[in-house]
């Protein structure tokens, strides 16, 4: 009876201990938004219990090392710099994000590293103003690629003094394609899993830890969670080649799908990710504290937390959050509430 005492009391207190990620992802602020960032940052954050920001800059950053990258409304060097220092002051990890392989485009607008590089393009001179694609890759098997982001990544790292980067990587849907000379008829797994290996080398180099998104990682037809949330363009294999010590991002916005317990059985950390849904959030939660309850420590102390996304930019996640400016858009409410219950669920296993 004593010992089952005991047990009851371990299990409850694991369930309630702080996780060690409690993050929120927002694309990086525009210039004039400044004030605003850094108000939030220091206030909001602090309050919320967050410690952990993903900054997603792709190319809003002015870039020296490759200024023909820079996208509009980039931030200077002395702006990053303060983002980074106002994270210092509330105790938040800030670890900067470039989308790289895929996202690089939106729509009909290219994103600068195509722009300024088509050579780059896995589908060179394919798809006129992006009609038909839902975004470019990039080629990973380009010989001049890397030294290209490389550069970029390096000069993000120094500037916002970050022991992490978040490399994107999700919804690959170009990879391998016939009308890439390098890369048409390879596997695609193992395409993918190189890329992941490339950047992770680079960034260990430095004794840097690499994050990226989790879906292209779940196989989308043998768990019926489809296109989005998973791959069905035979990329999943890439799990069993990537390095361990990747930090995974799962990310699932209709449905709290059970694979973050897979990513941590197959030996990887992973954060979960909701985005404008209360109730998979807090499902992603329960699992995450069942997990670190009831398997081996091994397996718990991989589920290391949770990370909120946004998806709205971030002018308008952080004026709602406030209640202030002018009614928000659709889809911006949803997320701020979905990230106060989180968050306030959060605070009570602290």
């Amino acid at each position: 009876m004593l010992r089952l005492f005991l047990l009851m009391i371990l299990v409850v207190c694991a369930q309630a201990a702080p996780l060690p990620v409690r993050g929120i992802h927002l694309g990086a602020p525009l210039p004039e938004e400044m004030p605003l960032a850094i108000r939030f940052i220091e206030e909001a954050l602090p309050k919320e219990g967050v410690n952990t920001l993903i900054l997603e800059f792709n190319y809003r950053y002015q870039y020296t090392s490759h200024p023909e990258v820079v996208d509009a409304n980039a931030l200077s060097a002395d702006q990053v710099r303060q983002l980074a220092e106002s994270c210092r002051k509330a105790n938040v990890r800030l670890i900067p994000l470039i989308n790289l392989l895929g996202h690089q485009s939106w729509a009909k607008t290219t994103f600068g590293l195509l722009r300024a590089h088509p050579e780059f393009d896995e589908t060179p001179k394919m798809y006129p103003e992006n009609k038909d694609i839902y975004c470019r890759s990039c080629c990973p098997r380009h010989p001049k690629v890397h030294g290209v982001l490389f550069d970029l990544i390096d000069e993000l790292m120094a500037v916002t003094g970050a022991d992490a980067f978040h490399a994107g990587m999700d919804e690959v849907f170009l990879l391998g394609e016939k009308e890439c000379k390098r890369c048409r008829g390879r596997n695609k797994a193992e395409l993918f899993a190189n890329e992941v290996k490339a950047i992770h080398a680079h960034l260990a180099k430095q004794k840097k830890e690499l994050w990226i998104w989790g879906d292209r990682l779940i196989d989308g037809k043998v768990t019926g969670i489809g296109k989005w949330e998973a791959s069905v363009n035979d990329t999943a294999p890439a799990l069993a080649l990537i390095p361990k010590d990747v930090v995974i991002n799962d990310w699932h916005y209709e449905a709290p799908h059970a694979t973050g317990t897979y990513f941590a059985l197959s030996g990887f950390r992973v954060v979960s990710s909701p985005w404008k849904k209360p109730q998979v959030a807090l499902g992603q939660l329960a699992q995450i504290r069942d997990a670190r309850a009831h398997s081996t420590k091994l397996v718990g102390d991989r589920m290391l937390g949770m990370l909120q996304t946004t998806w709205v930019g971030f002018g308008p996640f952080v004026r709602a959050y406030f209640g202030e400016g002018e009614p928000p858009k659709q889809g911006v409410p949803e997320a701020v509430q979905c990230f106060r219950t989180l968050f306030a669920e959060l605070r009570t296993m602290n």
